[in-house]
C-alpha cells in the first residue's frame, strides 16, 4: 500500500483504486491494516522492542522485531497514521468496517507470540493483562474518533497466560479476552464488531471455542467469520470431501442461530474460493442465508458423502 519503509507520504494509489471500484461496483470495503511485526523501522525508534518468531502465517518461523504492545510511542505514532488514513478514506460511503489493530503481532487477530518459550521471553519483557487490556482500552477510543461514520471490527484472540502478577496462568487468556471485548462494547456500543478468523468445514470441535464466543452476541454486535483459508488448504475439511462440500459445510457451521434465534452479519471468504466455478452455487447458497426468505439448498455433487 505504501512507500513507508522510510518516514513520508504513504502511497494511497491502490487503496484509492480499492475504493473507486467498490463504489462504482456498489460493494463495501473492509479495512485490515495492521502494524505489530510489519511496523516500519523508523517508527520503532524509541520504542521498547523484543524479538520473536512468527506465529503462523507467509514467513512462520522467521524471527522478526515486535513493538511491546502498550508502547506509548508505537501506538502514537500508529495512531498518527490512523488519522491519516480517517481523513483520505473516513467520509466514504464504501467503508462500512475497519479491524481495530495495534496491540496486535502478525495479523488483525489480536493475537501475541505464545509458545512456552515465548511466554519466558514475556514475563521478561514486563507483560500484564491489565497493560495489555489498557492498550486496547486506547486503541477502541482512538478507533471510535477517528472512525465515527464505521464499525470497528476486533478479530477474536486474547491475551497471554500470564497474569497481573506475571505468573503462568492456564485461565488468564480467556478473562483477558472477555475484558478486552467488554471493553469494545463499552465504547463503540452498536458500532462494535466481533470475529473469529478460524471458520473451516470439520466437524472438530473448535479447540479455542472462538465459534461459540462469537455466536453469543449475535443480535448484540456486529459479528462475522473469516474462513481460515481456502476451502482447498488444509485441515478445512474432512478427508475426502470436495471444495464445494467443504464451502458448504463452513457456511453451514458459521450461520448457525444461537439460542436467540440470531446468526453472524457477515462472513468472509477467500478470492480463490469466490472465483472458482465449482463454488458458484454454493456461494449464493451462503449469499441467501442472509436474506429473509428461506434459501434453496444447492445440490452438491460428491457421491454418498452429502447426506
Amino acid at each position: 500500500m505504501t512507500s513507508n519503509r522510510s518516514r513520508g507520504t504513504p502511497d494511497w494509489s491502490r487503496l484509492d483504486e480499492l475504493f473507486s471500484d467498490a463504489t462504482a461496483s456498489g460493494k463495501w470495503v473492509q479495512l485490515l491494516i495492521f502494524p505489530g511485526f510489519f511496523t516500519p523501522g523508523w517508527a520503532l525508534k524509541g520504542v521498547k522492542t523484543d524479538q520473536f518468531p512468527l506465529q503462523y502465517g507467509p514467513g512462520n518461523g522467521k524471527i522478526e522485531t515486535l513493538p511491546m504492545p502498550w508502547d506509548e510511542v508505537y501506538l502514537t505514532r500508529w495512531f498518527a497514521f490512523l488519522k491519516q488514513l480517517s481523513d483520505r478514506y473516513g467520509n466514504s460511503a464504501a467503508l462500512r468496517l475497519v479491524a481495530a489493530d495495534g496491540p496486535t503481532s502478525v495479523s488483525a487477530e489480536a493475537t501475541l507470540p505464545n509458545s512456552p518459550a515465548d511466554l519466558k521471553q514475556w514475563q521478561r519483557d514486563s507483560y500484564t493483562p491489565s497493560k495489555y487490556a489498557g492498550a486496547w482500552q486506547t486503541v477502541f477510543q482512538t478507533y471510535a474518533a477517528d472512525f465515527p461514520n464505521q464499525d470497528v471490527s476486533l478479530s477474536l484472540g486474547g491475551g497471554l497466560h500470564i497474569n497481573d502478577a506475571g505468573k503462568i496462568d492456564s485461565g488468564q487468556n480467556s478473562r483477558t479476552r472477555q475484558k478486552v471485548v467488554d471493553e469494545g462494547i463499552a465504547i463503540l456500543g452498536h458500532r462494535f464488531g466481533l470475529q473469529y478468523s478460524n471458520l473451516d468445514g470439520t466437524s472438530h470441535p473448535d479447540a479455542q471455542g472462538g465459534i461459540d464466543f462469537v455466536m453469543g452476541y449475535n443480535g448484540r454486535a456486529v459479528t462475522g467469520f473469516q474462513m481460515r483459508s481456502s476451502v482447498s488448504g488444509k485441515g478445512m475439511g474432512s478427508d475426502g470431501d470436495p471444495p464445494p462440500l467443504v464451502l458448504r459445510k463452513a457456511i453451514d457451521k458459521g450461520m448457525r442461530p444461537n439460542g436467540a434465534g440470531r446468526h453472524i452479519d457477515y462472513l468472509e471468504i477467500y478470492e480463490p474460493d469466490v472465483l472458482a466455478a465449482d463454488l458458484q452455487p454454493v456461494l449464493r447458497y451462503g449469499a441467501s442465508l442472509f436474506e429473509p426468505t428461506p434459501p434453496k439448498v444447492p445440490r452438491i455433487p460428491c457421491g454418498t458423502q452429502c447426506q
